[in-house]
């Protein structure tokens, strides 16, 4: 399969180790593109509901292409978000390929670009943590229960539903909590002397032009992983917010091989107990 070539993709919010992500989706994206640079913008690993009882060989082989991708030259930033924050302390490091950051601004041809997660500009974050960490948990919650409701549908070749998708639908008609986002984002977009902004956290995409009397922005949400599969792609000097199909074949020939727990032990004793034999 030929590769797609692009000078950088921007994902944000796969939230691996948990049951809404869509790793199979992820990977399929990320082996058809070639970046010179992807940023992982936020929530990549769900650290407020990761369990060590769930992180399947798919999320895996996400963690595995993208380590990959790095090995063949790629520049990898992770810019962290709300739920990956234990990563925050980590700001400005970087190692090899992998650059670790809480904002990043690209420069092409005197354009500047302001990528961010966008959670530092969410008030209940701040205000009421505990609420967004409540909020997860019955995101989570939601997400076993349309698993079993689609499986359902399935057995009675009915077209699967997203249940939360709906329901935010449903509450953003009625709120106008993402206006007060967008304004965040201006007035913060004005002081960093930006043309475009790029956010991920609310799993919202968007591509709109943000007006006021002082500053006019390009604001881009590249979405998620979870609902809508999408990502922001810088080509041609321009860019563009793409949606990446889930209806694709299954990946059951990967060659990334990950062993199970037990063959990685044995591995892992071999090597240590017996080490002259590794080079026999």
């Amino acid at each position: 399969m030929e590769l797609k070539k692009v000078e950088v993709s921007v994902i944000s919010d796969l939230h691996l180790a948990t049951h809404a992500c869509k790793a199979k989706a992820v990977l399929r994206y990320l082996k058809s593109i070639d970046p010179d640079k992807l940023i992982l913008n936020g929530d990549i690993i769900d650290s407020w509901r990761f369990s060590r009882s769930y992180f399947p060989k798919s999320h895996l082989k996400v963690v595995r292409q993208i380590i990959k991708m790095m090995e063949k030259g790629v520049k990898v930033i992770y810019i962290t978000g709300n739920h990956d924050d234990f990563m925050r302390k980590f700001d400005k490091i970087k190692l090899g390929n992998l650059s670790i950051t809480n904002h990043y601004i690209l420069e092409k041809k005197g354009h500047r670009t302001w990528i961010f997660h966008g959670d530092i500009l969410d008030d209940i974050i701040h205000r009421a943590k505990w609420l967004a960490k409540s909020g997860a948990a019955i995101y989570g919650l939601l997400t076993l229960i349309n698993k079993f409701i689609n499986a359902l549908l399935k057995l009675a070749d009915i077209k699967e539903v997203t249940i939360y998708k709906s329901i935010k639908t449903f509450l953003n008609k009625k709120s106008n909590t993402y206006s007060h986002f967008e304004k965040a984002i201006l007035n913060a977009a004005h002081n960093k002397n930006c043309q475009t902004v790029i956010c991920g956290h609310t799993h919202s995409p968007r591509d709109i032009q943000l007006t006021d009397h002082k500053t006019d922005i390009r604001y881009i949400n590249c979405g998620d992983w979870v609902e809508h599969l999408s990502a922001a792609e810088f080509s041609d000097n321009t860019w563009s917010l793409v949606y990446f199909s889930e209806k694709s074949e299954d990946d059951t020939n990967s060659e990334v091989d990950i062993p199970n727990k037990k063959d990685l032990y044995q591995q892992l004793y071999r090597e240590i107990t017996f080490p002259a034999m590794q080079h026999n």
